[in-house]
C-alpha cells in the first residue's frame, strides 16, 4: 500500500482527498519537484528543495513548510516506501477558493502533496542502443523557468514523440534549441559540450547542473550559449538528461541518424560513467 503525505497527514493514496474548489485542480496553480532516490537517500536534496522555493516565489506563494518540515516528510516517506530506489514527488498548489476566481483568495491554505513511487532508470539495453526523438516549435508560455504543474502544453509536445514511436520532443524557439518537452538537451559537436543557457524558456535542470560540473571537472570542453537548429541537426551526439533518465542518447532525430554511427556516442560514454561515479560518491554506497 502506497503512503503519502497531504496537508500535515501520512496516509493511504486511496485515502487521500483534495477538494475540487482546489486552484491547482482547477487552475494548475502550482508547482512541484521530483526527486530520484537512490539506496533511500535523496539525491541532491538541497538543490531540488531550493528550485521548489524558486519556483514558489515566482508564483508568489509563501512556502508552506520550513527545509526542516519538508526534510522529515521526505524521510519519513523513504524510510517506510517499500523500494530502495525511488522517485518523490513534492506538489504545492494555492489550495481550495470558496468561489471560482482567477485572482487569489485572500485567505490561502495551500494545499501540499508528496508521492514515492518506485525509479526505474533506463536500462542498459536503451543506453547502448539510445532513443529516437523528433523537434516540435516550442509553443509554451514564456516562464519555462518555474516548475508549474500546468504541464498540458508539455504532454501535448511529449505526445507527439510518443505517435512517431519516439521518445522525446526537442523543442525549438525562434530556431534556438530550448529543451526537452520533459528533459534538457545537450549537444557534442568535435568533442566541445554544447549546453543552452539558462534563461526563463528552460527549466533549470538539477542533472543539467551536475553534467556541467562533472564536464568542467574531467576536462571536457564546454560552451553554455544559445544552439541554432544547424547545429543540433549538425551534432556528433545529442543527451537528453532528467532527474529520472539520468542522461540518454539521442541516436535518431526527425528519421535522421545523428552523428555517424546511429548509436551511443563515445563522449557519452565517458558522462555515463562520470555520472555513476558521482551518485556513488554523493550516495556514500552502491546507487545500482
Amino acid at each position: 500500500m502506497t503512503c503519502v503525505y497531504l496537508n500535515g497527514e501520512f496516509l493511504p493514496l486511496a485515502a487521500a482527498r483534495i477538494s475540487p474548489m482546489d486552484r491547482g485542480f482547477l487552475f494548475g496553480d502550482g508547482v512541484y519537484e521530483v526527486i530520484p532516490v537512490y539506496s533511500r537517500r535523496p539525491f541532491r536534496l538541497a538543490e531540488h528543495l531550493a528550485r521548489l522555493q524558486s519556483s514558489l516565489a515566482a508564483i508568489r506563494l509563501a512556502n508552506p513548510l520550513t527545509p526542516e518540515a519538508w526534510h522529515a516528510v521526505i524521510e519519513r516517506l523513504v524510510a517506510e516506501a517499500e523500494w530502495n530506489n525511488q522517485s518523490i514527488l513534492l506538489q504545492v498548489t494555492r489550495g481550495p477558493m470558496a468561489v471560482r476566481n482567477h485572482a487569489f483568495p485572500a485567505t490561502i491554505t495551500p494545499t501540499v502533496f508528496c508521492l514515492v513511487e518506485p525509479l526505474h532508470t533506463p536500462p542498459a539495453e536503451l543506453r547502448e542502443k539510445g532513443i529516437a526523438a523528433i523537434s516540435a516549435a516550442d509553443t509554451r508560455w514564456l516562464r519555462c523557468n518555474i516548475k508549474a504543474t500546468s504541464l498540458l502544453a508539455n504532454c501535448l509536445l511529449r505526445q507527439m514523440a510518443m505517435d512517431a514511436g519516439c521518445a522525446e520532443t526537442l523543442l525549438f524557439r525562434d530556431g534556438i534549441l530550448s529543451e526537452g518537452a520533459a528533459s534538457n538537451i545537450f549537444v557534442i559537436k568535435s568533442g566541445v559540450l554544447l549546453a543552452p543557457q539558462k534563461n526563463h524558456l528552460m527549466l533549470p535542470g538539477i542533472t543539467y547542473d551536475v553534467v556541467l560540473e562533472l564536464a568542467a571537472q574531467h576536462g571536457l570542453p564546454t560552451e553554455v550559449r544559445d544552439i541554432a537548429d544547424a547545429e543540433v541537426r549538425a551534432a556528433d551526439e545529442l543527451w537528453m538528461t532528467s532527474s529520472t533518465k539520468e542522461v540518454l542518447p539521442i541516436v535518431e532525430l526527425d528519421g535522421r541518424k545523428v552523428g555517424a554511427g546511429g548509436t551511443a556516442g563515445p563522449v557519452f560514454k565517458k558522462m555515463y560513467g562520470w555520472y555513476q561515479d558521482f551518485k556513488r560518491t554523493v550516495m556514500h554506497g552502491d546507487a545500482s
